[in-house]
């Protein structure tokens, strides 16, 4: 595997984790240049190996959140899979790891025993309900973080059910924030030596995400439900529906409005009392709607896109993925998909990196390891192993 480079490189990484929230948090790392080393589970490896899509008879949801990383297998509830794993904790600088509170101290290899050989180490963990209060023992997953967080209650439309996001928004969430608290201690660590344990919850994670939703109920008591794709605070910031699909329209002030309503050919909605200003738009927005939805009734999307765009409207869209991985910007300029190269897999496209550094291009992406892959190599050259000490390992079940 060829080195990585990038604004991390040097940084040594152990991931324990599994799934989605928290090989998210090392991806992120791997791909700015951190030395990123997977441990899995011998013989079986991480969960999400068996999640669909398989190509070439691997996980395309595996490859992609492990791209960039080196990977071992090890067995933690061996006492020699412990000693090796501690031998590698004296080498790293950041742990990530996303088991149920509890379950590293049950293997003596929690935060407080970890820190005693090496007391700089970053220490990132990933939970449901993190490590403390009345819910730390239980389980998380993506659509417990959605319900409980209380995202759910706000997605979807009048009158419907509450709605999971289409994606894994509290698995995302937390791995991004545990990958900001990792940096940030590494950080602190870099200036004063000291180690530190980042306690993330998925739920956590969420409730910090939904910003105006919290606020609405703390300042006014009432209780915010599903409005569809309408936005609480301005309006028209909406979805609506056209000739061949729908688009979204965000006229966040006044100003935009008044662009919109020459655009449309309707000045008189200026004089209307419902809609003079955005905080009457807000209260009569079900007015407002059905009349830009009879202007854009015969009207394709993408013109219309092009039209409010030109006067400086804010609008999209709303695409679909096809659609997305064949955009000239995302797919294009701001290369949102790459391509990588598996053993076994072959060629496929991945998502890339979000992040855009100007200095230090995050350009080389390598393919998720093969269960074990690097087992050999690590303890060879790392720790010093011998050919017939791997094999006795091996044949222990250690690896």
């Amino acid at each position: 595997m060829q080195s990585r480079r990038g604004l991390l490189s040097g940084v040594k990484v152990l991931d324990l984790s599994r799934v989605l929230a928290g090989p998210y948090c090392a991806m992120m790392l791997a791909d700015m240049g951190a030395d990123v080393l997977k441990i899995e589970l011998p013989g079986k490896g991480d969960d999400s190996r068996s999640n669909y899509p398989i190509v070439g008879g691997e996980s395309a949801y595996y490859m992609n959140l492990n791209r960039n990383k080196r990977g071992m297998t090890l067995n933690l509830k061996s006492e020699k899979g412990k000693e090796i794993f501690r031998e590698l904790v004296k080498k790293s600088d950041i742990i990530i790891e996303n088991y149920r509170p509890g379950v590293m101290e049950k293997l003596g290899l929690g935060y407080e025993e970890l820190k005693k050989i090496n007391p700089s180490i970053i220490y990132g963990s990933i939970s449901g309900f993190g490590h403390y209060g009345p819910y730390s023992k239980r389980a998380g997953y993506d659509i417990i973080g959605q319900a409980m967080s209380g995202l759910m209650s706000t997605t979807g439309w009048p009158g419907g059910e509450a709605t999971r996001t289409g994606t894994a928004i509290a698995d995302v969430m937390a791995g991004l924030s545990c990958c900001v608290g990792v940096l940030a201690a590494y950080i602190n660590r870099l200036k004063t030596g000291e180690g530190e344990k980042v306690d993330v919850a998925l739920v956590d994670s969420m409730v910090s995400s939904l910003e105006i939703i919290n606020i609405i109920y703390l300042c006014t008591g009432k209780v915010p439900n599903r409005i569809g794709n309408r936005y609480e605070a301005i309006y028209p910031y909406d979805s609506f529906k056209a000739q061949d699909g729908s688009l979204v329209i965000g006229a966040g002030n006044d100003k935009l409005f008044s662009l919109l309503c020459d655009v449309m050919g309707t000045p008189e909605l200026l004089e209307d009392d419902r809609f003079s200003c955005n905080n009457e738009r807000v209260l009569n927005h079900a007015e407002l709607k059905p009349i830009i939805e009879e202007w854009l009734k015969d009207k394709k999307i993408d013109e219309t896109v092009e039209a409010l765009l030109a006067v400086g409207i804010p609008a999209a869209p709303i695409n679909t993925i096809d659609r997305v991985v064949a955009d000239p910007h995302i797919a294009g300029a701001r290369e949102m998909f790459v391509e990588i190269d598996h053993p076994k897999a072959g060629k496929l496209k991945m998502t890339g990196n979000q992040i855009k550094l100007t200095n230090h291009k995050i350009d080389t992406f390598t393919h998720a390891p093969i269960l074990g892959e690097h087992t050999v190599e690590i303890l060879q050259k790392e720790l010093g192993f011998t050919k017939e000490e791997i094999d006795k390992l091996i044949e222990e079940k250690v690896l």
